[in-house]
């Protein structure tokens, strides 16, 4: 270790005792972390590109300091699909602080990594006061029994009003109109569901009544749209 020659010529002094760094809550326990292998936990971190014309959202599962469990869900970007996908590949089996130095390949991902690392660092994960943590596939249930990211795509002009193009139940089919052309309520089509049921073999077309609903007062609609064409 080097010392300026200011530090050489200075009169040493003696502090008083170290305390230790405060304690911090890792999977219901309250730990004073010193090594990487110390944090365990689940949380999520969102980011965007200094464009801002994407953001992402990252769930990371980390156990004795490895990342067991990713999930990447993107929106905005269609390149930052891709990196998602790579950098999906590239987290699992890394350290946290391992992760928080990888090049992600989008800088959205990036940010939503700094952000997430806080978290962890600062022992504020979902998981902080839940015993022994979530298991390897708690993330996952994030996206629900159709495996697909709640999506909501709405859309509006002062000439021509709201367009609601895909919301949680799914994909907006059709927007049903009153007297006075106000939104009532609105079809959607589940795309999880009717590609599930198309899996299991249901024909298309009963996939896709199976997974056709409606929100709201659809069936007292005087008019209906379709938000995507009209």
């Amino acid at each position: 270790m080097q010392y300026a020659s200011e530090i050489q010529t200075m009169c040493p002094i003696q502090r008083g005792d170290l305390h230790p760094s405060a304690p911090i809550p890792i999977e219901g326990r309250m730990i004073n972390p010193k090594e990487v292998i110390a944090i365990s936990g689940l949380s999520h971190g969102v980011g965007a590109c200094a464009p801002q014309q994407g953001a992402a959202k990252l769930t990371l599962n980390v156990k004795d300091g490895i990342v067991e469990e990713v999930l990447i869900e993107t929106i905005g970007c269609s390149g930052m699909t891709h990196s998602a996908a790579m950098a999906a590949e590239i987290l699992t089996g890394k350290t946290i602080l391992e992760a928080m130095n990888t090049d992600l390949v989008c800088d959205a991902i990036n940010v939503a990594m700094r952000e997430i690392f806080l978290q962890f660092a600062y022992g504020r994960t979902q998981s902080a006061f839940s015993e022994g943590g979530l298991e390897i596939g708690a993330a996952l249930e994030d996206l629900g029994k159709n495996k697909r990211s709640q999506v909501g795509t709405s859309y509006s002009t002062s000439a021509k009003g709201v367009r609601y193009m895909e919301l949680a139940e799914g994909y907006v089919t059709r927007l049903g109109l009153d007297e006075g052309c106000e939104v009532i309520g609105y079809e959607y089509l589940n795309l999880g569901k009717m590609m599930a049921d198309i899996g299991k073999g249901v024909p298309a077309e009963d996939a896709l009544k199976g997974a056709t609903g409606t929100y709201g007062r659809f069936a007292e609609a005087v008019k209906t749209v379709d938000p995507h064409q009209e």
